[in-house]
C-alpha cells in the first residue's frame, strides 16, 4: 500500500510542535504588518503580533497561490506519497481553490499522482481539529480512502463558536457598521458568532460583558454535542490565554471532557478577528 500524508495550510493554526510531531506538511498564507511581510517560516512571535495590533498596526493578509501548493505537492509525490490536503474555508479565502488548481494540473501531468483536496469550510483550530481527527485515523492504520471520505463526510460537524473583545476589527472586515462598533464598545457589547455550513462567519447574538460571552460559548457547545462522542476539544485565542483557560475549565465542568488543545489564533486569521478573540471547536450538530 502506497504511503500518504495529510497536509494543510497555516490557517489551521496548529501549534508548531504538533505539526512537527505528526509530520504535517504546511503551505503558508502570508501577512503584512508595518510594511513587512511574514509567513510560517519567518513570522513574528504571536505576542508581538498582537501587541502591534493593540498599538494600532493594521495587518493585511494574502492567500496561498497555486505555485506554492504545486511545489509542496510535487515534492511529496517525488518522495513517494499520496496526498490529502485540508484547505482553509473557500468562503473566506481563495487558498482552497488555488490548492485545487495546483492538484488538477499535477493530476493531468502525472496521471498516477493521487491528490485529494478538501474544502474544510473551517478556520483556525476548527480546521485544525478536522486535520487532527484525520491524522489520528491515519496513525491508527486507516487507509487513504477511509481518511479522505471521513474528512469530507464530517467537516460540517466541526462546530465553531467564538466571540471577540473589540468590535472595531469586525468593522474593518465589514461584519458590523462603524456606529455599531463605537456604540458596542462603549456599552461593552460582545458579539457571538459561528461558522455556517458555507464556511462563512455569521453573527448569531450579542451579550454585555466578557464573562457572559465566554459562558455562551460553553452553553452553546452543551446543546450541540448531544449524540457526538467528543474525546477532545480545541480552543484558540487572540493573546488572551487566561480567558481560553477559563473556557476550558467550564467545558470540563459542564461536559466532563478533559482533553483539549489551547493555541493562538494565528496572524492570518487574527488580522481580521483581533486581540481578545476566543473560539471553541468540537464535533456537534447543528453546526
Amino acid at each position: 500500500m502506497k504511503p500518504f500524508v495529510i497536509t494543510t495550510d497555516t490557517s489551521a493554526d496548529l501549534p508548531r510542535d504538533y505539526v512537527n510531531e505528526h509530520q504535517i506538511p504546511i503551505v503558508s498564507l502570508s501577512y503584512t504588518i508595518d510594511g513587512q511581510t511574514y509567513d510560517w517560516s519567518h513570522g513574528l512571535p504571536y505576542e508581538e503580533f498582537y501587541a502591534r495590533m493593540r498599538a494600532g498596526s493594521m495587518p493585511t493578509t494574502s492567500q496561498i497561490v497555486p505555485e506554492q501548493a504545486r511545489e509542496m505537492f510535487l515534492g511529496l509525490i517525488a518522495s513517494g506519497y499520496d496526498i490529502i490536503h485540508v484547505g482553509f474555508s473557500s468562503a473566506l479565502s481563495g487558498s482552497y481553490q488555488n490548492a485545487e488548481i495546483a492538484a488538477a494540473e499535477i493530476r493531468e501531468e502525472i496521471p498516477e499522482a493521487r491528490i485529494t483536496v478538501i474544502d474544510s469550510l473551517s478556520a483556525s483550530l476548527g480546521q485544525g481539529l478536522l486535520v487532527h481527527k484525520m491524522v489520528e485515523m491515519k496513525e491508527a492504520g486507516a487507509d487513504y480512502e477511509t481518511v479522505a471520505a471521513w474528512g469530507e463526510e464530517n467537516k460540517l460537524n466541526l462546530c465553531h463558536n467564538f466571540t471577540v473583545d473589540n468590535l472595531f476589527h469586525l468593522y474593518r472586515g465589514g461584519r458590523v457598521s462603524r456606529s455599531a462598533a463605537i456604540l458596542g464598545t462603549m456599552l461593552s457589547i460582545k458579539p457571538l458568532l459561528h461558522m455556517d455550513d458555507e464556511g462563512r462567519l455569521i453573527n448569531l447574538d450579542k451579550t454585555r460583558g466578557r464573562k457572559k460571552s465566554l459562558r455562551w460559548l460553553v452553553d452553546r457547545m452543551c446543546e450541540q454535542i448531544q449524540g457526538f462522542d467528543n474525546d477532545i476539544f480545541f480552543i484558540s485565542h487572540g493573546d488572551c490565554l487566561e480567558d481560553a483557560e477559563y473556557v476550558a475549565e467550564l467545558v470540563e465542568e459542564k461536559t466532563g471532557i478533559k482533553k483539549h488543545m489551547i493555541g493562538y489564533v494565528g496572524p492570518v486569521i487574527g488580522a481580521h478577528s483581533g486581540p481578545g478573540t476566543v473560539a471553541l471547536f468540537f464535533l456537534g450538530h447543528p453546526r
